[in-house]
């Protein structure tokens, strides 16, 4: 099985070193051609992810119609917002009659404006291959390195790709499970961003281990009422995909939207940490995103707005901590999974 990796930030370097170190034939493709020849050069991204060598099988390119010509798998690698211009410029590099099985999206944000996800943007465009998303708790520099880690692959494809694809993809180090929860799967990787930086801006306030906690406790709860109320099944969120992902970013070192958040907990301002940073903080824009989507349908997420109120308000992370602190007293609930009973 041939894949193709679009996109050689961090993550997308990871994994093309993760698919070359399974034994398949793997393309990574840098957007621009001098990024390109300074990997194979080199050997090394050193912008991105310092440290790893890129292995001698994986090649490189900024020729999609190179990459693509006898790609079986395409997985798209690039910023959230990013997505629907390199959508267009694989239809256009695409091959007539070509292999191509599997569209397969790493990307964690959805699109400001149209609040579509990375899936419904491939569908839109490059309608015909399967398409799916592979997400859950994985930063670049371990999976790199060889550590241990689990993911999903969501797809509603026929179980016989989703099967093929998930055994390509597994190796002794990183073990992939599948799910039919496409939306659950896309929504929880996207949430999390929002969350993680909530968590940084905690470590920013230099705030304990029990306000931690609370935190990631209802951000999980809150993550499931969003999701629900667009449609995701509830039961996706508790899984690899929804809290996996949730622990591994606001505890993670490696973290940027949680290292993004902490610098705002200490007193930067978002935008202008946004415009000097070369590494991209999906959660900024996807809380945009997000929070227009909650006020359109009316869902209840108040964490979620005060992040919102923070990156695009100018309003204290103190305040919006005192904000949450101070709302109307309730009781517990919590989101049962089908067929129990509370």
């Amino acid at each position: 099985m041939n894949f193709t990796v679009i996109g050689a930030g961090a993550w997308g370097t990871a994994f093309a070193v993760h698919l070359a170190r399974t034994g398949h034939p793997a393309i990574l493709v840098p957007r621009r051609s001098e990024h390109a020849e300074v990997l194979q050069s080199t050997r090394v991204n050193a912008d991105y992810l310092p440290g790893v060598s890129l292995p001698d099988r994986l090649r490189i390119t900024a020729d999609l119609e190179t990459a693509l010509a006898e790609a079986d798998v395409i997985l798209l690698a690039c910023p959230s917002h990013a997505m629907r211009e390199t959508c267009e410029r694989v239809k256009a590099a695409l091959p007539k009659t070509g292999r191509l099985k599997f569209i397969l999206s790493l990307v964690k944000g959805l699109e400001v404006g149209t609040h579509k996800r990375p899936s419904e943007i491939i569908a839109e465009i490059l309608p015909g291959p399967a398409v799916g998303a592979l997400t859950g708790p994985t930063n670049a520099e371990e999976v790199a390195g060889r550590q241990p880690a689990a993911m999903v692959l969501a797809c509603t494809s026929p179980e016989e790709i989703l099967r093929e694809v998930q055994a390509a993809l597994s190796n002794p180090m990183l073990r992939v499970y599948t799910s039919d929860d496409l939306l659950g799967a896309e929504l929880g990787g996207c949430l999390k961003n929002i969350y993680a930086i909530a968590a940084g801006c905690c470590d920013g306030l230099k705030l304990g281990d029990n306000a931690r906690a609370a935190l990631l406790t209802r951000a999980l709860t809150e993550m499931v009422r969003v999701g629900a109320a667009l449609g995701a099944q509830p039961e996706t969120f508790y899984g690899l995909s929804g809290f996996g992902d949730l622990v591994a970013t606001c505890h993670g070192a490696w973290s940027r939207n949680r290292q993004f958040g902490e610098q705002i907990g200490a007193g930067a301002q978002a935008a202008a940490l946004i415009a000097n940073r070369r590494t991209v903080v999906e959660g900024y824009r996807t809380t945009l995103a997000f929070e227009e989507l909650c006020q359109q349908r009316g869902i209840d997420a108040p964490i979620l707005h005060e992040i919102h109120a923070i990156l695009y308000e100018g309003k204290a992370p103190a305040a919006a901590l005192q904000s949450l602190m101070n709302r109307g007293l309730k009781r517990e609930t919590v989101t049962p999974f089908p067929g129990v009973t509370s």
